[in-house]
């Protein structure tokens, strides 16, 4: 018989194709490394819904290809179900917050705990910049803070 699941994050971002989908990705190769994806749930998903069925930026894509971390994912936006779902909805920066808590405040049976991915970085960089309008050396700054952050969560989640 196979074991439940026994917990589950959604990595959150503005869009859903540059921070949470390289969060999604690192965090499930964490847990792959260390034979844990049995008991893991792991999403991401976009507080609008600019991008909604878009796959992640290319340039977040060719960086994880060069840390040879597989990325496949398809932009969808939070839903309810999520709220109610997830035991931890983890997201990028203020504005992210924001919003979740909004629309968190509207689900009855809310489970989620909603953080800043952030606030597990060892290094104390609480918001993780939004990538979109710079460059590669971006996209890597975002890969190596959630590489930070996701370590850290997951020694704490455990």
């Amino acid at each position: 018989m196979a074991e439940q699941l026994s917990k589950s994050v959604l990595f959150v971002c503005l869009g859903n194709i540059c921070r949470s989908p390289i969060a999604e990705a690192v965090f499930r190769k964490l847990v792959t490394d260390q034979k844990l994806s049995d008991h893991w749930r792991i999403d991401s998903a976009a507080t609008s819904t600019y991008e909604i069925g878009n796959p992640p930026d290319y340039r977040g894509q060719s960086c994880m290809k060069k840390h040879g971390i597989p990325m496949n994912h398809t932009a969808r936006q939070v839903t309810k179900e999520d709220f109610a779902t997830f035991d931890y909805i983890l997201c990028m920066d203020e504005s992210n917050l924001r919003d979740l808590n909004r629309k968190s405040n509207q689900i009855k049976n809310r489970k989620a705990k909603i953080e800043l991915l952030g606030s597990y970085d060892p290094q104390n960089q609480l918001i993780i910049e939004d990538p979109y309008y710079g460059n590669e050396s971006d996209f890597e700054t975002v890969y190596q803070q959630c590489v930070r952050c996701c370590r850290a969560f997951l020694e704490k989640a455990r």
